[in-house]
């Protein structure tokens, strides 16, 4: 071992106030030693996620307590020292711990701390900063993440998560804070338990119809929504609600899935399976912290799950319905192209933001309702600023009722929004890397010798990286007649990803079955090009 990696090593060691990570690092190989301590972790989408391990490079307390004391540094140096922070978790390994030691950190500092009572989803931690009025939000999630993973998510005053540059200089406090077994901690009793009372209050304000005659199948795949979601669908009058036993309490094993993400292929295999069985209307999918939310709908060739893009224009139209005029709709740069045009026809105003929560809900005064095509959807930006999953459901299953007391379904308006604007496939390729070079190496490639024609059809290309304002980013869009391509690297995954969009007009109903064949056959050409990336 090299007497650099050795020193830093030791250091780690001494400063780290957890038994088992300083246990667990001193059996370690120098390999495995240098791959722990080559970087820390950085913050990414609006905080840190990592595996759960020892060394600055995982999820363990002493990264827990620097962190947050690099953010009680931060906030100090805004005059907002002694104000309110509010600490929330999910039920993933670590997270009880991790979310104890943020809080007790932020007691020491001379912040008042809320730390909330037990595992709840990510939605009610964003619900919360608002209504607390606090000044800072730390919810212990990864979200849809795989098992071994945990995070340290950042929401600011008003519950919207952390953006640029609150989080460099937020690094660089970090950066500046000793070993954490010399940051100081005090004892934090939980509180806030009226707070998921005072979720649930707000969701009647959401719906619009008095039609309860649906069932509906749910699943929160293993994670924190399960309870909160069953008891808001109950508290508006859905009763007749079947669960994936199997998979409704908490388990940070996430056993029945390979990855807990109902976009996931297989993800979703069990709810669709009870859908069918019990002859549902509506099938529920749940993220683990249960901010994002898919759903699965009959068909005349079986149960499938929407894409996100589609419940995001099923949403759109349904809220835009009795939204004041010249309301608000946004969606990202690799979100579906269709609610830009459903906006303007609907006498609301339409933003396209970058990827992520964190700029969608900055979107501009007015916003009704925001979504990404990675099913995420916020439906109340008014009580949480952020995306969440249960409000969804609940204006889902809302939406759905009224359909079918009127003899219709969900994706009869999809056909609808087909024929008036034209089909619109959407789809995702994504490249996993084994080193982070790869993807810098394959942007470089792509922006040298970008393609002239996709699909038969000349394309224009943009480096977004170029661009100035609001949507500068690392991404190229590739754009010809009725394709669109969007390649960027992942902000909290080692892989590229490619969104694909076709979009093909239908005049009438009649020929939708053949437009939305051609839509299919162009989509796969652009799959076979950015497979080839």
């Amino acid at each position: 071992m090299t007497s650099t990696l050795s020193e830093q090593v030791s250091e780690w060691i001494a400063g780290d106030p957890d038994p088992l990570t300083r246990e667990e690092l001193s059996e370690l190989s120098e390999d495995e030693l240098a791959e722990r301590f080559r970087a820390p972790l950085s913050f990414g989408t609006a905080g840190l996620r990592g595996e759960v391990r020892g060394g600055p490079n995982g999820m363990n307390v002493a990264v827990v307590v620097r962190t947050s004391a690099g953010i009680c540094a931060w906030l100090q140096k805004k005059c907002l020292g002694g104000s309110t922070v509010v600490v929330g978790r999910d039920a993933r390994h670590g997270s009880e711990s991790f979310a104890a030691a943020a809080a007790e950190t932020f007691a020491a500092h001379g912040f008042t701390v809320v730390l909330l009572p037990r595992p709840l989803p990510t939605p009610v931690l964003a619900f919360a900063v608002r209504a607390l009025d606090a000044d800072l939000g730390v919810q212990i999630t990864a979200s849809h993440n795989p098992a071994a993973d945990n995070g340290y998510k950042v929401y600011l005053r008003g519950g919207a998560q952390l953006v640029p540059p609150a989080d460099r200089e937020i690094e660089a406090e970090i950066a500046a804070i000793g070993p954490a077994v010399d940051v100081p901690r005090t004892f934090v009793s939980p509180g806030g338990s009226d707070i998921t009372a005072r979720y649930l209050d707000r969701l009647p304000a959401l719906v619009r119809s008095t039609e309860r005659g649906i069932r509906i199948a749910l699943t929160p795949l293993h994670g924190v929504g399960g309870e909160v979601a069953l008891t808001a669908l109950r508290g508006l009058g859905f009763h007749d609600i079947h669960l994936v036993e199997a998979q409704f309490e908490p388990d940070p094993e996430f056993p029945t899935v390979a990855f807990p993400n109902p976009e996931e292929p297989g993800a979703a295999d069990a709810l669709l399976a009870l859908a069918a069985e019990v002859d549902a209307d509506l099938a529920i999918a749940l993220d683990p912290d249960a901010d994002r939310c898919a759903i699965g709908v009959p068909t005349t060739t079986g149960w499938r799950m929407l894409s996100g893009d589609e419940t995001g224009a099923l949403l759109a139209e349904h809220i835009l319905q009795s939204a004041p005029p010249n309301s608000l709709v946004a969606n990202t740069i690799v979100s579906s192209q269709l609610l830009s045009a459903l906006a303007p026809a609907r006498g609301a105003r339409y933003a396209r933001t970058l990827t992520g929560f964190k700029w969608l809900v900055r979107a501009g005064s007015g916003l009704v309702y925001a979504y990404e095509e990675a099913i995420g959807h916020c439906v109340d930006p008014t009580f949480v600023n952020d995306k969440d999953g249960i409000s969804a459901a609940v204006v889902l299953a809302d939406y759905t009722a009224s359909l079918k007391a009127e003899k219709r379904t969900l994706t009869d308006v999809l056909d609808d929004l087909a024929v008036e604007f034209g089909v619109h496939f959407g789809a995702q390729v994504s490249k996993r890397v084994d080193e982070l070079t790869e993807i810098e190496q394959l942007m470089e490639r792509l922006r040298a010798d970008p393609p002239t024609e996709l699909a038969g059809r000349a394309v224009t290309v943009t480096d977004l990286l170029a661009k100035r304002g609001p949507l500068r980013t690392d991404a190229v869009e590739i754009v010809g007649d009725g394709v669109r391509v969007i390649v960027r690297p992942s902000g909290t995954e080692p892989k590229v990803k490619a969104y694909l969009e076709v979009v093909v007009p239908s005049p009438s109903s009649k020929i939708l079955p053949v437009a939305r064949a051609e839509a299919g056959g162009i989509l796969e050409e652009l799959r076979r090009f950015a497979r080839a990336l």
